[in-house]
């Protein structure tokens, strides 16, 4: 943040350097009245420390000539805090023998309206109607550029007084010296940030104590309020707004700026509109801002700039003070919550085709065999699939992740939608591959309905369809794993090869799967024989049609959704018009 004008009366400096004897006097209030300090360490470098604000001016006020290290409190005999609901700072320090100067800045119509003398080079004369006119339409035009705008005064008195002194009586009958107006630009990360939380459906409320036409000028240069027109509401206003109007004006599609606004505004506009189902994300780093991060679902605090109450009260820290990293952590949390369905997936998918097979036996009185043996299924569920669903939980982001709505507040993680593509279409078309080569493996041995199994030549017809019902569970597991990479995308979208640890998982249940059927300890344990080449070569096509059908199944449910994402000219026009 960066002091770049100082109106006065005898004149606007800008940058405020040099100076004139308003902007001198000016420079000692500021020094006097900050709580921040910018001082010279041991090896000569400069330690700033304090409110940015505060450092912007004490850095001016140097420029002024006042220094090296304003901000001292050794003079200060009274101080009182700054207040969001007074928006001023006033202390009183030692002046000539026997005086004392009363130094205030803060907002300009909180100042402006307790001046009665204005200073203009050749002393001070009385703040007239034509004064604070001019001062008021300057104030307005300078918070129009979206300018932060600071005023300046002071009163000297007797020091015997100073003791008896009440905050009320010590703001009043000042002497308006200076209007600063600081210049706090945006990070240039911030308006690319605000575009992809209106893409992921996320408004934006700017809850602000500085003057509604700078909040709104700096709102709109990050695309604030692009998409409607940007309403501006007071803290005046916000205070004589009954709840239900408030309501009434939260429900409407736009986003609104809240300026000049208190912590305990914040407050109330969180539970506004928590109470209309809303999730909110609340920032501070005040003190005063701690009930509304407590209240708000995700209170999001500085960790820079925050005081040690506000990061106590909230959910989540910025270590960078970045509006950007809130986005950043969105996107996360998006990713992560689509790994845990993805994981979702692929297990439930594997539970029909070790389910069906077991309830053909059972509807068929037996006359139908097991398709598998207890040790296969447990070398499927803690062998073969482990690794691969583990790998799906460090799945990228998927493409377009930003660009959906959130999801509802009430929403399960397991959804009809996920039930009936695991079960159903994934696990379906399994457990169909699986009985198909179970029984082709029988009847190519001989087996006919109702033969026993249990002894004889048929036995090892069996063992060795129950070891091919098993190798075609694991082979539908390659293609399940591939297809739950994604949920609404294309596996060409997102490559085939982005995630390493899923393709190494792979590799690890196809080694543990040719061991357990060719290792002649392992074919004891689990029951298994080694296939010979004209059944093992079937196994092959079984990955690409069981992601195939899902595969199919996206590209139906996305030219649904959206038809223009057949032709990328449109997919970009139609986003255009989703921010616009």
């Amino acid at each position: 943040m960066t002091a770049t004008r100082m109106w006065t009366a005898q004149g606007v400096l800008e940058p405020p350097t040099g100076g004139n004897e308003c902007a001198s006097r000016a420079a000692h209030v500021i020094a006097d009245c900050c709580s921040a300090t910018i001082i010279t360490d041991d090896d000569g470098n400069t330690v700033e420390r304090g409110d940015p604000t505060e450092l912007a001016l004490l850095r001016a006020s140097q420029e002024l000539g006042v220094g090296p290290e304003p901000g001292g409190p050794s003079d200060r005999l009274r101080e009182f805090h700054f207040e969001s609901a007074l928006r001023r700072m006033s202390t009183v320090t030692r002046s000539a023998p026997g005086t004392a100067r009363i130094n205030i800045k803060g907002a300009p119509e909180e100042v402006l309206q307790r001046c009665t003398t204005i200073a203009d080079g050749s002393g001070d004369r009385a703040l007239t109607s034509v004064d604070r006119t001019a001062i008021t339409a300057m104030v307005t035009e300078w918070a129009a550029e979206g300018l932060r705008l600071m005023a300046v005064a002071e009163r000297t008195i007797d020091e015997t007084l100073v003791e008896t002194l009440s905050r009320e009586n010590t703001e009043q009958g000042l002497t308006i010296l200076a209007i600063v107006a600081l210049m706090d630009p945006p990070r240039p990360e911030v308006a690319e940030a605000v575009a992809t939380c209106h893409s992921a459906g996320i408004r934006i409320m700017v809850v602000t104590g500085d003057h509604g036409l700078t909040a709104r000028g700096i709102a709109e240069s990050v695309g604030i309020g692009a998409d409607s027109s940007l309403r501006v509401v007071t803290g005046t206003e916000l205070e004589l707004m009954p709840e239900a109007e408030l309501d009434l004006l939260l429900a409407e599609p736009g986003e609104i700026v809240f300026a000049r606004s208190s912590p305990e505004a914040k407050l109330r506009i969180t539970d506004a509109l928590r109470g209309q189902g809303h999730v909110v994300a609340m920032t501070g780093d005040g003190v005063n801002d701690a009930p509304a991060l407590r209240r708000s679902d995700i209170g999001v605090a500085m960790g820079k700039s925050g005081t040690d109450v506000a990061r106590e009260a909230a959910t989540m820290v910025l270590t960078d003070d970045n509006f950007a990293t809130i986005v950043t952590a969105v996107e996360a949390g998006r990713r992560v919550y689509d790994n845990v369905r993805k994981f979702i997936v692929y297990i439930f998918a594997h539970a029909t085709p070790e389910v069906i097979p077991f309830v053909l036996y059972a509807l068929s009185g037996g006359q139908i065999p097991l398709p598998l043996t207890v040790m296969q299924i447990l070398a499927i569920d803690l062998g073969t699939e482990t690794l691969p669903a583990l790998a799906l939980g460090r799945e990228p982001a998927e493409p377009g992740l930003m660009d959906r709505p959130p999801h509802k507040r009430g929403q399960n993680v397991v959804s009809r939608e996920i039930l009936v593509r695991s079960w159903g279409l994934l696990g379906g078309v399994s457990a169909a591959l699986v009985l198909a080569l179970f029984l082709g493996t029988l009847v190519d041995g001989g087996w006919h309905l109702g033969d026993s199994v249990s002894s004889g030549p048929l036995h090892d017809t069996w063992m060795l369809a129950t070891t091919m019902s098993f190798l075609a569970i694991v082979s539908c597991q390659i293609g399940t794993a591939m297809a739950a990479r994604t949920q609404r995308a294309s596996l060409r979208t997102i490559g085939f090869g982005t995630n390493r640890l899923l393709l190494w998982g792979i590799a690890f249940e196809v080694v543990f799967a040719a061991l357990v059927v060719t290792v002649p300890f392992l074919q004891d344990i689990f029951g298994t024989v080694c296939p010979p080449a004209h059944l093992a070569i079937w196994l092959l096509p079984l990955p690409f049609i069981v992601w195939g059908g899902d595969e199919l199944y996206r590209g139906i449910r996305r030219r649904k959704t959206h038809p223009s994402e057949s032709s990328p000219d449109t997919r970009a026009v139609g986003r255009e018009k989703e921010l616009s």
